[in-house]
């Protein structure tokens, strides 16, 4: 596939080619109705094309090896960035980069989005005041060190569909904080409570407080862990 194809559509450019059973598991977080066909991917609108192997050139040299996975337009240009949200969201659960227009972007680099709780209703103070704590503005809220913005969601993400049957105004709940983990947890908490769906920046579902950290972090902190614990000496037995 020509470079200049691959940029004809928001693309996540992986450092290793992604199993098509965890791609389409991985999509179907964003668009649960995803399906197969043949090796690419149709979900809402648009197509996520097989990956394919391209240049690094695609990444500006910041891979030395790249799988491109393009996410296509079907018909009409995809409603509230789908498109280039679904790439970015695969980048960044797959370890990748997100190309769009040419332009190469880490999407774990982005410090000022964070996840939302999206809900059917809009909820009262009360049924937030278990879990958030009410500012004056009427619509921002704390939890320690976490901000959260009660705002009307923006179109329908196709995450959210099994909301819509029950939905009379879908709200979202915007969550910002420094600490990717504590603040998926409070997304799930919140889910919960309140019948809701948990999702990142890129609306795709979480199952878990662990899906905000980028791969090779988690990777890395893991790594950590185990190391420390070779670090403890032996106990040594004790005497008879």
């Amino acid at each position: 596939m020509a470079k200049r194809r691959l940029r004809t559509g928001p693309t996540a450019a992986l450092p290793a080619k992604p199993d098509l059973d965890e791609l389409l598991r991985l999509v179907r977080l964003a668009d649960p109705a995803a399906r197969r066909d043949g090796d690419d991917i149709v979900a809402t609108d648009v197509r996520v094309c097989a990956p394919v192997e391209a240049e690094g050139e695609l990444t500006g040299g910041e891979l030395e090896k790249v799988w491109a996975v393009r996410v296509a337009a079907e018909g009409p240009l995809p409603l509230d960035f789908f498109d280039r949200f679904l790439a970015e969201g695969l980048a960044f659960r797959l370890g990748g980069l997100a190309v769009c227009r040419g332009e190469v972007s880490d999407p774990a680099d982005d410090e000022e989005s964070g996840p939302a709780v999206i809900l059917p209703v809009r909820p009262t103070p009360e049924e937030l005041a278990p879990l958030l704590e009410q500012g004056e503005e009427g619509v921002t809220f704390t939890a320690g060190d976490i901000r959260a913005v009660l705002v009307p969601q923006k179109g329908q993400p196709p995450a959210v569909q099994e909301l819509l049957p029950f939905a009379t105004e879908l709200t979202a709940i915007e969550l910002r904080g420094d600490e990717p983990v504590k603040l998926g947890a409070l997304a799930l908490e919140l889910s919960e409570a309140l019948n809701g769906l948990a999702v990142d920046r890129w609306r795709f579902r979480i199952d878990a407080a662990e899906d905000l950290v980028p791969p090779a972090s988690a990777e890395t902190e893991a790594g950590a862990e185990a190391g420390a614990e070779e670090l403890v000496p032996p106990a040594e037995p004790a005497p008879e």
